[in-house]
Order: C-alpha cells, then sequence, then structure tokens
C-alpha cells in the first residue's frame, strides 16, 4: 500500500466547479506534481487573454502547470510521462486520450456531477434541474474508452430544492464533489473500494436521460408548455446560459431578456400562453399553458441583471408589449 503523501497525483480541470477539488489535495497534504488545465483564451472587450480559474489557483500554490492545445501531442505526452504520474484526478476537463487516462499505474479517475449512469454528458446539473428531479449528486470513476461509462468507484446524494438554480445546485455539487474526490482518492491508495459496473446500476425511473451541451438556440422559452416546465426550464438554465425570451415593444422594438428567477402559479382557467402582464411598477408576469409565470429577476439587452421592480423603475413596460 502506497503511503497517502507520497503517492504522485496529476490533477486536470479548467473551471470554478474543479478547483475545490485540487484544493481539498492540496490542503490535505496530498503531493499534486502537476495541474493540466486549458490554454489561456482571449475574453472581454479588450480581448485580453484570461487564465482559466484552475491556473489561477495552481498559479497561487505553486502548482507546475501543462496547458496543451492538443492532448494527443508529443511534446505534451513527453512532459505528462516525465511527471510520473501515479493517480491522475479529471474534474471539468475535456475527453482524454487512452494515452493519457492509461498512463499511471493507479489509474485516473473522474468526477461527475450527476448519479451515473444518469445524465451522462456535458451539461448534467442543468438537465438535472430542467427534468424537475428532485435528487442528483456526484459519482466518481475510473475513466475508460467511452464518455461517462466507467466502473463506478463512489458516489454522494444531493436533493434539489423546489426552487434551486441551476447555479446554486452547481455550488453545492462542488463541495459535496470536493469531499468526494478526497474519500476516493483515500479509497484507491488503501485498496479499499468495490468497483460497480454502470450497466449493473438499477435506474429507479426505468428511464435514462441524458445531459448534452446546451447551445443559446436551446434557451429559447417556449411558453406554450405548463408552467412548472417553463419554471424548471427558467431555473435550469441560471444563471448560464439563460433562458430568454424577446419582447415586442408597441413602436416594433425587439428587446432580448434573459430570466434568472421566476415563480410559478398554476391556474385551472384556461390561458392563452404568451401573453405579458404588468402594473408597471411592480410585477411582469406572462402565461403559459396552465398559469403564469411570474418574472422576479431579469435582463433587458444592454442592461444589467435587477429585480423585477427595479427594472419597472426605469424602463416603461405596459400590456401593450408582446412575446414573440
Amino acid at each position: 500500500m502506497m503511503k497517502e503523501h507520497d503517492v504522485r497525483i496529476v490533477f486536470m480541470g479548467t473551471p470554478d466547479f474543479a478547483v475545490a477539488s485540487l484544493d481539498i489535495l492540496v490542503r490535505n497534504g496530498f503531493n499534486v506534481v502537476g495541474v493540466i488545465t486549458a490554454p489561456d483564451r482571449q475574453a472581454g472587450r479588450g480581448r485580453k487573454l484570461s487564465q482559466s480559474p484552475v491556473k489561477k489557483y495552481a498559479l497561487e500554490n505553486g502548482l507546475k502547470i501543462l496547458q496543451p492545445e492538443r492532448l494527443k501531442d508529443e511534446s505534451f505526452l513527453k512532459d505528462l510521462r516525465s511527471l510520473k504520474p501515479d493517480l491522475q484526478v479529471v474534474v471539468a476537463f475535456r475527453m482524454l486520450p487512452e494515452a493519457v487516462w492509461s498512463l499511471p499505474p493507479l489509474g485516473t479517475f473522474n468526477l461527475h456531477a450527476s448519479l451515473l449512469p444518469q445524465y451522462r454528458g456535458a451539461a448534467p446539473i442543468n438537465w438535472a434541474v430542467i427534468n424537475g428531479e428532485r435528487e442528483t449528486g456526484v459519482t466518481t470513476f475510473f475513466i475508460d474508452k467511452e464518455i461517462d461509462t466507467g466502473k463506478v468507484i463512489m458516489w454522494k446524494k444531493v436533493d434539489i430544492g423546489e426552487d434551486e438554480t441551476a447555479g446554486e445546485l452547481h455550488d453545492k455539487l462542488m463541495i459535496t464533489g470536493a469531499s468526494l474526490v478526497l474519500d476516493t482518492v483515500k479509497k484507491i491508495l488503501t485498496g479499499d473500494f468495490t468497483l460497480i459496473d454502470q450497466k449493473d446500476i438499477e435506474v429507479d425511473t426505468g428511464t435514462l436521460h441524458s445531459a448534452p451541451k446546451i447551445f443559446k438556440e436551446d434557451c429559447r422559452i417556449n411558453w406554450s408548455r405548463d408552467v412548472s416546465s417553463v419554471f424548471n426550464f427558467i431555473r435550469g438554465l441560471s444563471p448560464y446560459p439563460g433562458a430568454f425570451t424577446e419582447f415586442l415593444s408597441p413602436d416594433g422594438t425587439h428587446h432580448f431578456v434573459k430570466i434568472f428567477k421566476a415563480t410559478k402559479s398554476e391556474s385551472a382557467k384556461t390561458t392563452k400562453s404568451g401573453i405579458l402582464n404588468t402594473d408597471g411598477k411592480n410585477f411582469i408576469k406572462i402565461s403559459g399553458k396552465d398559469g403564469y409565470i411570474n418574472i422576479t429577476e431579469l435582463q433587458i439587452a444592454g442592461k444589467k441583471r435587477m429585480k423585477t421592480e427595479e427594472l419597472l423603475r426605469g424602463f416603461h413596460i405596459n400590456n401593450d408589449w408582446k412575446i414573440i
């Protein structure tokens, strides 16, 4: 059995979600010999080079950093081999070629933000909320040739609040996931674990849901759906990438609107979908198939995100406005 602090760990990740897992390994004294993260990218109006959150953390903590454009490049593989990793930990990174994930003798494991085999794919947090799930979790599994299908090492369940947004759930899973990464590393080093084939995991609902990447065109709200579905759609895309609709003012101007928070009120009355109603001061509500969505936080293109009553103090909207 290898001693905990002798094991050479290479960590791979890019966004904030991954930082918590890297941090918990560093704070617990593990020997992180290298950090692999995305190359710096131009961002913002000034097109300045932007570093990933994982790179920023690694710089602050004096960790060795590799930023390959291509994971199959021999120069990168040579640098990776020179680190002599015993174990690789992957959190919110990209698909790895076999030459990378098969390198360390103790294997390469990934943290995924769902209870596998449910919600395999790039956006498991968003889709769990969009689909109205009341429970999700985090899973660690050994990477193999197929995406998100490797044998499960450990998992932890997390409840989803009725009004919880994807952003709020993200933050919960980030912390729970970091704890699971730490537990998983310890289990691997002691050998005290039993791998579970995902094909042998019984799915409670009997239906497997996928979690494909979400593109801008997928984020338009369909007001003809029932209000529970619209409500879940809004919170499942909040704060990013953001559910949107368009307002049409009486002068013919189109206003692109992102909706970040809302409440729902179901009604037995038959209502024509997609009708805007407001008092011009405190509320904006839009009809769905079986009730209303009351918008509480939104952003109109060119303005900052704000609460509805704040927007209405400086932006005149009335019942002559349309939803398109």
